[in-house]
């Protein structure tokens, strides 16, 4: 049986996430636990996790590290190998740096600052459904098509980023970087869990994925 984490850390769309998870989980016939938690050890152990997020960079940044140990147990995790999909903000938190309102730490694993969307003429935040991308092959990406459409909600975008660690972008006002990879680590800039079928592929491949 696979145990996935979702990590509780007080921000996200966790129970969203999890049955989603779970739909992916049943439509493959693979046996998984997914569980909601903010306990280290659980996640520590876990053979997947994901991180989802919702609202301002430096606040998801001290709800993770205001639970002992957490943020410890999610690095060990991933730098054992476990793959690790980060959602929305929780994919934002895997780069440098974060500027809003201030300069907060992420975690390093891709590059480049999480910094305004500049949209002219364009509603911030950019709510609602846009195509994809695709921007180089990757598992995560196996079964879906140039132009498959997806749910987003953001006003902060990865700027400075590393073109190879992107695997598609969306067009607002500009090219928007929608997920990235490196190594055993990604990310959707999107809501995969809100995103209907599309989203369910994405994770459904991440449920498949060995990095």
């Amino acid at each position: 049986m696979q145990h996935i984490a979702v990590v509780d850390y007080g921000s996200g769309n966790l129970a969203s996430a999890a049955r989603a998870l779970e739909r992916a989980a049943a439509e493959l016939g693979l046996d998984a636990a997914v569980t909601i938690t903010a306990s280290p050890d659980a996640v520590r152990a876990a053979d997947r996790i994901v991180l989802p997020g919702q609202g301002a960079f430096a606040d998801c940044a001290s709800g993770l590290a205001a639970v002992p140990g957490l943020q410890q147990a999610l690095e060990a995790a991933v730098g054992r190998g476990a793959p690790f999909l980060g959602i929305c903000v929780g994919m934002q938190l895997m780069a440098e740096r974060g500027l809003e309102h201030q300069v907060t730490p992420g975690f390093g694993w891709v590059r480049g600052d999480v910094a305004p969307l500049h949209a002219a003429g364009l509603r911030i935040p950019h709510m609602g459904w846009n195509a994809l991308r695709l921007t180089r092959s990757h598992p995560l990406l196996d079964g879906l098509q140039e132009n498959d459409h997806v749910y987003f909600v953001h006003s902060y975008a990865l700027r400075g980023y590393d073109p190879g660690e992107i695997l598609a972008e969306t067009e607002y006002g500009g090219p928007v970087p929608a997920m990235v990879a490196r190594g055993n680590r990604a990310g959707t800039q999107f809501h995969v869990e809100k995103s209907q079928e599309v989203g369910l592929r994405i994770l459904a491949n991440f449920l498949r994925w060995t990095p």
